[in-house]
């Protein structure tokens, strides 16, 4: 794929679209492609996540660590694994295991960190985006504590 191609796919991804070209062509340039055969294990619950991937080609199953309470799923092409690693220090609650042949790209903590540096208005926009989601999730859980107290 070309420097143009990776752009465009990076704009496709729900979070990254946000951020504007010129921010996703510094993430296109700086991110690196990794691939996977089929059951290799790109990353194990409870070790220190330092950046996300996104799915280009093909599947991950997630399955959840010994002491996560997740179930398990699959995702594909254009799925963002580990976006919060991207900005703050987490440790992965799932492993990911190549369901088949699959070509991930790797966003480093540190690269997206420069972008952000660089394109302060991608920064507003992932602070809005993740403002919006944290709205969401206060709703959904007043709903539940609602429905806890009858």
């Amino acid at each position: 794929m070309t420097l143009e191609d990776d752009i465009a796919f990076f704009a496709r991804v729900p979070t990254l679209a946000a951020l504007g070209p010129q921010a996703l062509r510094v993430l296109a340039i700086g991110a690196e492609t990794r691939s996977l055969p089929s059951g290799a294990v790109l990353f194990y619950a409870g070790e220190v996540a330092d950046g996300a991937y996104i799915v280009q080609h093909g599947s991950l199953l997630l399955e959840p660590g010994t002491f996560s309470e997740g179930r398990k799923y699959t995702v594909g092409p254009g799925a963002l694994v580990g976006e919060l690693s991207l900005i703050t220090d987490v440790v992965s609650p799932s492993t990911a295991i190549a369901k088949e042949p699959t070509i991930v790209i790797r966003l480093s903590r540190s690269l997206f960190r420069k972008m952000l540096e660089g394109y302060p208005a991608a920064a507003e926009a992932l602070r809005d985006i993740m403002a919006a989601r944290l709205a969401e999730w206060n709703k959904d859980l007043a709903a539940v504590r609602r429905k806890l107290d009858k």
